[in-house]
């Protein structure tokens, strides 16, 4: 677990949901052909006992994702990271995170986004706006460390959480990011019924 408090930190289940989506898309097999792409001590914490709610470094998570998608698609990078959101949020939403849903509603879901950002990361904060009946503008701002594959999870992440909440035709698009120079990440969140 990391224990340098002014790391960039995110929750284990983090790291749970990715391993887990290795073990559906391969069983161990696939688990240890992604860590062997890891260093000896990244491979040590994610073979070990991983705590939900423990904190772990920021660091470690970006190297886990960035071997997942070597590894499952090497072709298109970029739609290996939104699958892992996808994932995610698939995992979370139906299970301990399942009150952020509310069928018929994803204004509900995304009202708390400030929650549930708090729920993932240590540092930084999530904004919220309705923009119309069937969109809305996420605001991400603060935070430690931002890459364009850890906000193609996000944009995953939004796209399937928006579809468990019973809309379709559902588009996230990363319109600010600040691994590109924005001052922060803006997503625009649409859908259909």
């Amino acid at each position: 677990m990391a224990t340098d408090s002014t790391a960039a930190r995110i929750k284990g289940s983090v790291l749970i949901t990715r391993l887990n989506l290795l073990m559906k898309q391969g069983g161990t097999g696939r688990v240890q052909q992604v860590l062997q792409r890891l260093s000896p001590a990244d491979r040590k914490v994610l073979e070990g006992v991983i705590m939900p709610i423990g904190w772990y470094p920021l660091e470690l998570n970006l190297r886990l994702d960035a071997a997942i998608a070597d590894a499952l698609s090497p072709r298109d990078r970029n739609k290996a990271f939104v699958e892992m959101g996808r994932a995610s949020a698939e995992e979370n939403l139906n299970g301990p995170h399942h009150v952020f849903i509310r069928k018929g509603d994803p204004h509900f879901l995304l009202s708390h986004a400030p929650e549930i950002y708090r729920l993932y990361y240590a540092v930084g904060s999530r904004t919220y706006e309705k923009a119309g009946p069937r969109s809305a503008v996420l605001r991400t701002v603060g935070a430690e460390s931002v890459t364009e594959a850890d906000c193609l999870t996000i944009v995953g992440w939004y796209e399937r959480a928006i579809e468990m909440s019973g809309a379709r035709e559902v588009r996230v698009e990363q319109k600010k990011c600040r691994a590109r120079g924005g001052v922060y990440c803006e997503y625009h969140c649409s859908w259909e019924f």
